[in-house]
């Protein structure tokens, strides 16, 4: 069993193509014994901006502070309110992007498979190890 809070794992800055102020920190993942899912925190400042993007893998998320504007749909164009205590779900090949809206951080939860395809592949999923 593993316990351990988010602030004792390190905080790296997403360098991604679109993002802005935004920073991952991996609380669970591969490398962790966790063959499955990956939990990650990620922090955006007030005016960041995850990357518009999507994958074919679906995730979860939970707003746990602030708020935001989710972006989906055709790059993004599309726009839903998200705050403190949403849970969200991101369906495969979805495209999406967080913008913090709030003038404080947006934290959030987000689990994703380890892999591609839930363990259909060899290849990790980016951010789970």
């Amino acid at each position: 069993m593993l316990i351990r809070k988010p602030q004792q794992t390190q905080a790296r800055e997403m360098d991604m193509p679109g993002a802005s102020g935004v920073t991952m920190r991996l609380m669970v993942g591969k490398d962790d014994g966790a063959p499955n899912f990956a939990m990650r925190q990620f922090e955006v400042a007030a005016g960041g901006h995850t990357p518009c993007h999507s994958h074919n893998y679906e995730h979860e998320v939970m707003i746990l502070q602030g708020s935001a504007q989710v972006g989906f749909g055709p790059e993004g164009s599309q726009t839903r309110p998200a705050e403190q205590g949403d849970v969200l779900f991101i369906p495969a090949n979805e495209t999406h992007q967080f913008r913090n809206d709030g003038p404080g951080v947006l934290k959030f939860v987000c689990l994703v498979p380890t892999e591609f395809d839930c363990g259909g592949s060899a290849e990790p999923t980016p951010g789970s190890f």
